[in-house]
């Protein structure tokens, strides 16, 4: 860095903004490459409402008793759909004194995911391990908590990650994978996820829009679907976006559909 560059980012710094070197194009359409959606031989369901809330999971609940849902917000839809299907949840939220309405099949805890167990969060570790023996497997993953995603998956060991069969989980801040910083913690968590799981499904919530550069679209925010591979016997790419039983997030923002270099 020369002196007139560092000056200029020194001067844009004190003024509250961070001027940095951008990660290379080939890395992010590197790493877009390696989260591109296949059809993991089963049929794409829709569990929760039609908008904010609602996520595109495999027709795959044979077994499966649990979930796990952190971040509770206005609504139970897709918790509440769960229960029609003998699934149990368990919610999480320090935010709040309880979810949005009581049923039976939910549990909550007040407290926040995080990387460490203290007075007002948990681990994913802990919190699975507070309430089931560790041979009960194939549970479910909800995870919307507005960017605290990344310190859980890389916090979680991966024998605890393989419990799930499937996991949904809103990634927000993607546009910042332009910045190599921030690259390496995004690409490092979406790694650890695909040792064990398929991408099955990616749909971007329109309530923010998304970001150009030179023909690559990320979408700020994004609801991913993963399947865990032992269910998985063969993949095809799929290009069938927006699935038919995509939503918007929102009606007050124009509809954002996943951008075509995401899948083809």
């Amino acid at each position: 860095m020369n002196l007139i560059e560092r000056k200029i980012r020194d001067g844009a710094f004190a003024i509250g903004y961070n001027l940095t070197d951008q990660t290379d194009d080939a890395a992010v359409r590197d790493l877009i490459g390696r989260l591109r959606p296949v059809h993991c031989g089963k049929n794409l369901i829709r569990i929760g409402g039609d908008a904010d809330g609602g996520y595109l999971l495999p027709n795959d609940f044979d077994g499966v008793e649990y979930c796990f849902s952190p971040g509770v917000g206005a609504m139970a839809d897709f918790e509440s759909h769960l229960a029609t299907l003998n699934i149990k949840s368990f919610l999480a939220d320090h935010s709040v004194n309880s979810p949005p309405i009581a049923k039976p099949e939910f549990t909550f805890d007040k407290k926040f995911l995080g990387a460490i167990d203290s007075e007002t969060s948990f681990t994913l570790k802990s919190w699975r391990d507070k309430y089931l023996a560790a041979n009960i497997h194939d549970l479910l993953l909800e995870m919307d908590i507005e960017g605290s995603e990344y310190e859980v998956i890389l916090s979680t060991p991966s024998d605890t990650l393989t419990d799930f069969r499937v996991m949904v989980i809103e990634f927000h801040s993607l546009d910042k994978i332009f910045d190599p910083f921030a690259y390496a913690v995004i690409e490092t968590c979406f790694e650890k996820i695909l040792r064990h799981f398929h991408v099955a499904h990616i749909h971007p919530n329109n309530c923010c829009g998304s970001v150009r550069r030179r023909g690559i679209e990320v979408p700020r925010i994004m609801e991913f679907t993963f399947y865990n591979k032992n269910r998985v016997r063969k993949t095809k790419y799929r290009e069938d976006f927006p699935h038919i039983l995509d939503r918007d997030n929102t009606s007050r923002k124009r509809p954002l559909h996943l951008p075509k270099c995401w899948y083809s």
